[in-house]
Order: structure tokens, then C-alpha cells, then sequence
């Protein structure tokens, strides 16, 4: 048996000495330590906000739109969308109201307006004179012309971004080398590596039935033709005509647009005409870097038809989708080797069932022109902060 004084008795004095304090002695004693872990958690910054704590919302930001995209200046004004409904994208001002352009954060600017049309920029002053669409179109681009700037920069509202919106190729894209210089702060356009990269469609992992195109694969009994192409503008010296004549020497083609021998997209819509088909002509309109338009997204992988590309190479499209997902004309030597391709999977339908393989995982998303270019520049004027930013040649940076 232990002494009295021993390790024993000594803890059970101990235990009975906590139970002895007073209650509001206890209660007093816990709060200050939890007081002090609060001062300590505020006056720390290296600390991790509370986890009980809201997050900081994102500030307001405004952000104008200068014109509606191919509507003209005096066309009627459509009500901006709700970024945070749309997009959940909180904190946004959409303003369309030029009145309001000395508060906005942000303008937009869409490349085909700036340079088609009258004169129509923000308020003086300007540090530089602005040549109309008509002098533009009569300017010689030289080499030199290519290095002249435009400095506008210093006559902006402290800390307002001017956004350089365009959604075409850099062939599609007239007056870019007058454009040179420090206008604009940011890009936005279908480039990844704008600073606003806002592509016309993506793939995201699919998480509800609802998501689109539904089901793992569309089902083959209704697809009643091979071989289907939408074309609106037709140009024989594009690369694209001059591939459909090569291919079709060889295979069926359907051709629908307007004009010439192309058929009417029938009232039930492009969606479901394109969508009885085995593969569609996602050929665009040139090629060029990231140019990957709605004839893949929407035409093709949510109509539920599997796309023949022709645009950049494929190692451009394999960063936006799965390799096993499009068929590439530069895969094959030439016209009539691609022509035997498809033939060979309408005679296999195991092997064409592989090409929707990623619908398993993925949904498509289509970018909506021009809501969502506009709450996306005002996220990311949030995200920035005061960064400052200018491009220092834009024709440049876009036509390489």
C-alpha cells in the first residue's frame, strides 16, 4: 500500500482542488483563454482565416459594354444578365449606360465595332488622334505602321481597364495593326492565353442526368445519314471547300446553308438534323491558334454526332478534349484515306460506339455570346485586384 503522501493520494488531492475552484472562477478562466486565442487568431495574419468565419465577398465592380456586338450604337439596349444566376458570379454591375463610364472598372470593347463604321470612342481628351474605318482601310501596313502605338492610357479613369474583345480569326479580323500599342489593358477572345480566356465551348466533368448531351452515346437507329456539313459563308479559296471537293469525290456528303446548291436547315432545326448523322464537317473557317468555334462544340458533340476537324492541328485540339473524341483530317494522307475511314466505322458500329466514350465522364458546355464574356471580365477584374497591365502590340500577339 501507498504512503498517504505518495503519487496516489497527491493526484486525487489535485482532482479534488479543480472541483473546488468556483464555478464563475472556471467560466471566467475559459473565457480569457478563448479571448486570447481570438486576438491571437486576429493579430497573426500568417493564421488561415476562422473557419466559422463568412468569406469576404468580392468587391463591386462595373464593367460597360460600349456597344451590343454587331448591333451598332443606336440599336436597343437589351437588359445585362444576371451574372450571379447565370454564371455564379457575384458583385457584378453591368452597365450600358455611357453616362457611367467615368465609375465603370471595366470597358468592353468588340474588335468588328472598334473598327467598322463611324468614329465612336469614350470622351476626350485623347493623347493621340484615332484614324477612322475608312483611313484604316486606305493606310499602307508597313513594318513601321506595325510599331506605332497609341497612347490612351493616361486620359483613362485611374485604374480602368480597356478589354479588347474578338471572337474571330486573326484572318477575319481587319484593322488589328492599327490597334498596336498600349490601348488596351487586357484581352479577352478564345485564345488561351488571353487574359480573359473565354473559349466557345469546353468540356466539364458531368455530375447530373441533366447534363448535356445525355446519355452515354446517342443511339445509332436514328441516325439515318453518313456524312453532314452546315456552311454559311462559302469561299472556294478556303481550305475548307477545297477539302469538301477532295472528299466528297469519295463519300456522300449533306451540305446545308444558304445559297447555291446547299440545302435549307429543315425546321426541326440544326441541332436535330445534324444530330441524324454519323459525323459531321466541323471545318472552320481558316486555321489558326486555339481557333476551335461552335461547328465542334455545339454543331457536333451536343448535336450527339462524332466531329471531322479540320482547323489547327491536333495537338491544339487534344488540350480541350480527349484524343479518342474527333477524327482529324491530318490524320490521314489524304481525302480519299479519310473517306475509307468513315466508311469503315458505318460498317462497325463497336468502333464508332468508341468515339463517344468520353460522354461517360464529360458534359459540353456553350459559351453564351455575349452575357457571358461580360460577367467573365468582371470576375476577373475581381480576381486581379490593382494589377496593372497594358499589350504592348496587340496585332502581333493575336496574328502569330
Amino acid at each position: 500500500m501507498g504512503e498517504p503522501g505518495g503519487p496516489a493520494g497527491g493526484a486525487r488531492r489535485g482532482r479534488r482542488g479543480v472541483r473546488g475552484l468556483p464555478r464563475a472562477a472556471s467560466a471566467l478562466g475559459a473565457t480569457g483563454l478563448l479571448c486570447t486565442a481570438l486576438a491571437a487568431y486576429a493579430c497573426w495574419g500568417q493564421l488561415p482565416p476562422l473557419p466559422w468565419a463568412a468569406p469576404t465577398p468580392p468587391r463591386a465592380v462595373g464593367v460597360l459594354l460600349w456597344w451590343e456586338p454587331f448591333a451598332g450604337p443606336r440599336s436597343a439596349t437589351r437588359p445585362p444578365p444576371d451574372c450571379w444566376l447565370r454564371f455564379n458570379i457575384s458583385g457584378c454591375r453591368l452597365l450600358t449606360d455611357r453616362a457611367a463610364y467615368w465609375e465603370a472598372q471595366a470597358v468592353l470593347f468588340h474588335h468588328r465595332d472598334l473598327v467598322k463604321g463611324p468614329l465612336d470612342w469614350p470622351p476626350p481628351p485623347w493623347g493621340a488622334r484615332v484614324r477612322s474605318a475608312e483611313e484604316l482601310a486606305l493606310r499602307v501596313l508597313n513594318e513601321e505602321a506595325e510599331e506605332e502605338t497609341v497612347d490612351a492610357s493616361g486620359h483613362r479613369p485611374p485604374g480602368q481597364r480597356w478589354v479588347w474583345m474578338n471572337f474571330e480569326s486573326p484572318s477575319h479580323s481587319p484593322g488589328l495593326r492599327s490597334l498596336a500599342g498600349n490601348l488596351f489593358n487586357w484581352t479577352l477572345s478564345y485564345r488561351a492565353d488571353s487574359d480573359i480566356f473565354v473559349p466557345y465551348g469546353y468540356l466539364y466533368p458531368r455530375t447530373h442526368p441533366s447534363d448535356q448531351p445525355p446519355g452515354p452515346a446517342p443511339t445509332l437507329a436514328r441516325k439515318r445519314g453518313l456524312v453532314a456539313w452546315v456552311v454559311s459563308n462559302w469561299d472556294e479559296r478556303q481550305a475548307r471547300v477545297r477539302y469538301f471537293h477532295q472528299l466528297s469525290q469519295h463519300v456522300p456528303v449533306d451540305v446545308f446553308g444558304k445559297g447555291g446548291s446547299r440545302r435549307p436547315v429543315p425546321d426541326a432545326g440544326l441541332l436535330h438534323t445534324v444530330a441524324r448523322y454519323k459525323f459531321y464537317l466541323a471545318f472552320e473557317n481558316s486555321q489558326h491558334l486555339d481557333y476551335i468555334t461552335e461547328k465542334l462544340w455545339r454543331n457536333s458533340l451536343l448535336a450527339g454526332t462524332v466531329p471531322v476537324v479540320l482547323g489547327p492541328d491536333r495537338a491544339n485540339y487534344e488540350r480541350f478534349l480527349p484524343r479518342g473524341a474527333f477524327i482529324h483530317v491530318d490524320d490521314f494522307p489524304s481525302a480519299s484515306s479519310l473517306a475509307a475511314y468513315l466508311l469503315f466505322l458505318d460498317r462497325n458500329p463497336a468502333a464508332y460506339r468508341r468515339y463517344f466514350h468520353w460522354r461517360r465522364r464529360y458534359a459540353v458546355h456553350i459559351t453564351s455570346f455575349w452575357d457571358e464574356p461580360w460577367c467573365r471580365t468582371c470576375e476577373a477584374v475581381q480576381r486581379a485586384g490593382d494589377r496593372p497591365q497594358s499589350k504592348r502590340n496587340l496585332a502581333r500577339w493575336f496574328e502569330r
